[in-house]
């Protein structure tokens, strides 16, 4: 089980995925060395990556959330194709194995094609799709103060200069940096440049450049039982539309959340939760979900296996 020394390298890397171990190293008070070795530590015992991302509406696409469920004895196999789906991010056996909830991301002006594919399937009963409409917290969104046991001076130093909102056009240098920093956010500028066919001085100021212009940030994906909350669960919840926003904003500030998001669909507030244990998860939601304004009704989904994590697929006993 990791420590104070890894939680605090994993909170750095989620402010910024790329700083250097030497940055980090000193904001910690610690030698690079030792960042760079628990840094290795945590890519096997915690499957600790660092992923670049693009922002959807930056590169014309869009996310959505599916919920499938399928005919007796129908759960696996269809899970699996799902997760080796190209449109599939995230997916995910809940509810004791009896649904498969996944996150794709398409084209926004196209239709996604695994909507248009599986209501064909003849072992899939049922199929609601929800449209992910405004993000409250997760990935760029997440308030830093949140997510870990840095200082908010530490947090400060870390913490890059917002980015401009005029997304620029992209150019084939910038797709190329795009497709590695996808599998390793932390690519070298040699590998990076290599990659891309362009210079390394050229290949680091494209990549501060799409940071900067709001196309490109860096999210973590990593084992939750490193901040010790395993159990881990969807929440599917109808809001009033007048209470929607002040229900995302202040759901956004629990603990427990590790992202939350309006969507369309039959219910409107999705949530992914961490929780301790199953009694910590009955007490999250008989107290501060129950106290949410404007909630009408909620529906939880424990999740009983995560098969593809941030657009990976995963070995059977991996983290």
């Amino acid at each position: 089980m990791s420590d104070d020394i890894d939680r605090k390298i994993i909170h750095a890397l989620q402010i910024d995925g790329r700083a250097s171990f030497r940055a980090i190293a000193a904001i910690l008070g610690i030698s690079p060395q030792t960042v760079n070795r628990r840094y290795a530590d945590l890519r096997t015992t915690a499957s600790l990556r660092v992923l670049g991302r693009t922002y959807p509406h930056a590169v014309g696409e869009e996310e959505w959330f599916l919920r499938v469920r399928c005919a007796p004895g129908a759960t696996e196999e269809v899970a699996h194709a799902l997760a080796r789906h190209e449109e599939t991010v995230w997916a995910h056996v809940t509810s004791g194995g009896t649904e498969i909830v996944c996150t794709t991301r398409n084209a926004e002006s196209g239709e996604p094609l695994l909507l248009r594919n599986l209501p064909k399937t003849p072992r899939v009963t049922t199929l609601t799709a929800h449209c992910l409409l405004h993000t409250y917290f997760g990935g760029p969104q997440s308030p830093l103060d949140k997510v870990g046991p840095l200082t908010p001076q530490q947090i400060a130093e870390l913490t890059l200069p917002g980015h401009t909102a005029d997304s620029p056009r992209l150019t084939p240098v910038d797709h190329a940096l795009l497709h590695v920093l996808h599998t390793d956010g932390r690519a070298s500028t040699k590998e990076l440049a290599h990659a891309a066919g362009c210079s390394p001085s050229t290949a680091q100021r494209r990549v501060a450049e799409l940071r900067r212009r709001g196309v490109l940030y860096f999210d973590l994906d990593y084992d939750p039982q490193v901040f010790h909350r395993p159990r881990a669960a969807m929440l599917w919840l109808s809001v009033a539309p007048a209470a929607l926003d002040e229900a995302g904003t202040t759901l956004a500030g629990h603990q427990q959340v590790s992202f939350a998001a309006s969507t369309t669909g039959p219910t409107n507030l999705y949530a992914a939760v961490n929780c301790a244990d199953s009694r910590e998860l009955h007490t999250y939601l008989t107290g501060p979900i129950a106290a949410l304004p404007g909630v009408a009704q909620v529906e939880s989904a424990p999740v009983t296996r995560t098969l593809k994590r941030a657009g990976r697929c995963l070995r059977p006993g991996s983290p």
